[in-house]
């Protein structure tokens, strides 16, 4: 009798044992919900849109410096020259162990490496590349998921709008580091194709880098004292395009002086370039895309400007920090696939209510094989004073996605 109390006795303890370090073991690991975000983009000066996604989403969940959930860096503006401390600032997140996905956008050179990076040392990090710089090849190879504007399908797009708005020529201005990136080059191919076909004359200009020497002043500049000359010597049948963010504050304002269509942006936004370019505040209506939209658009139309300047309703940059940081919370959360295009959307929607988008996953024209874990997208183009284009339902003819 005395043995069998002393086993169960034994028994209990060691039940009691194993509850309380369960019990311990269960308060120690974290909860299903508690990780952090790291998001990198460019600064104020060079890609503000992208900065105030990352706000956005620091006011729906928190600073990690507040106890929530997302950690916002900024990497260098001349990021092309400091491209180790580019890689730092994005792999240093990795040293964070609450953090479960980094989002770089835009994902300027550089990110492959420091995507590589954050891998070695912390594979249950997702990697997401917002808007890739490095040609497709290269940013698939590391990163878990890409999204890039569909350089394909706006190529003719933009073309094909401009036509349809009356103007006979096309001015493509931009310089040799971005017609380097295979994205850019092939859309400059697909851009000059269109032209042809529709009977237009297509021209490049170059102006200076704004990561160059000359920096952000000396490249908006160079803008501003070009496009009159553009003008008199292309005419005001002509629409503008410009690669770089730098340099769209000062060719809209020109615009608006001397005459000239403006399509959109290469990342289409009502607050790419137009604030400035227009003179007006926007502080009120911050966070408020319908808002922000009807007072441009009443800016641009009081301007003379009605039919010539284009955008996309919401801010493409904005919408890609905020919608790719909501879908890595989402995925993380359980509550979508990484690479499903429906749950992508479905979080870049949140930000874009009544905003139609188009997109497909990447094809290598090359090979014709289609990327699992890259996807183009594109939003209807909006014409102040007009409306939308409807250039989200238009089909793209084939052969475009042919040409490089």
């Amino acid at each position: 009798m005395k043995k069998t109390f002393v086993f169960i006795l034994c028994v209990l303890l060691a039940s009691g044992f194993l509850f309380a370090q369960g019990a311990q073991e269960a308060a120690a690991a974290p909860a299903a919900d508690d990780f952090h975000i790291g998001i990198v983009t460019g600064t104020v000066s060079q890609s503000e849109d992208d900065l105030r996604g990352a706000e956005r989403l620091m006011e729906e969940y928190g600073s990690v410096n507040d106890g929530g959930k997302i950690q916002h860096v900024t990497y260098p503006d001349n990021f092309m020259d400091e491209a180790e401390t580019t890689i730092s600032v994005i792999s240093g997140l990795a040293d964070d162990p609450k953090m479960k996905a980094i989002i770089v956008n835009q994902a300027i050179p550089g990110t492959t490496e420091a995507f590589r990076r954050i891998k070695e040392r912390r594979p249950d990090i997702l990697t997401i590349a917002g808007e890739a710089h490095e040609d497709p090849g290269v940013i698939q190879s590391a990163a878990d998921l890409a999204v890039n504007n569909d350089f394909v399908a706006r190529g003719y797009l933009i073309i094909r709008t401009a036509h349809e708005l009356g103007c006979d020529t096309f001015v493509h201005i931009s310089f040799p580091r971005h017609l380097s990136y295979e994205t850019m080059s092939r859309r400059v191919a697909i851009m000059r194709a269109t032209c042809e076909e529709l009977g237009m004359e297509f021209v490049m200009e170059t102006a200076p880098d704004p990561t160059s020497d000359v920096g952000v002043a000396g490249a908006q500049q160079y803008i501003l004292e070009k496009v009159p000359a553009w003008i008199e010597s292309y005419g005001q049948n002509s629409a503008f395009f410009c690669t770089n963010d730098a340099h769209t504050e000062p060719l809209l304002k020109q615009l608006m002086t001397y005459g000239g269509y403006f399509i959109e942006a290469d990342l289409p936004s009502p607050l790419m370039g137009y604030p400035g370019a227009l003179g007006i505040d926007l502080s009120t209506e911050a966070g408020d895309f319908k808002a922000i939209l009807e007072k441009v658009e009443a800016s641009v139309v009081e301007k003379g400007g009605s039919g010539r300047f284009g955008t996309w309703a919401y801010s493409y940059g904005y919408t890609t920090t905020a919608g790719l940081g909501q879908h890595a919370i989402n995925v993380l959360s359980g509550e979508s696939e990484l690479l499903k295009l429906s749950d992508l959307m479905k979080a870049y929607g949140k930000y874009t209510p009544g905003a139609k988008w188009n997109g497909s996953f990447y094809t290598d024209v090359n090979t014709g094989v289609r990327a699992r874990n890259h996807v183009l997208i594109y939003q209807d183009t909006y014409m102040m004073g007009k409306g939308y284009m409807g250039n989200a339902e238009l089909i793209v003819p084939e052969k475009y996605f042919a040409i490089k």
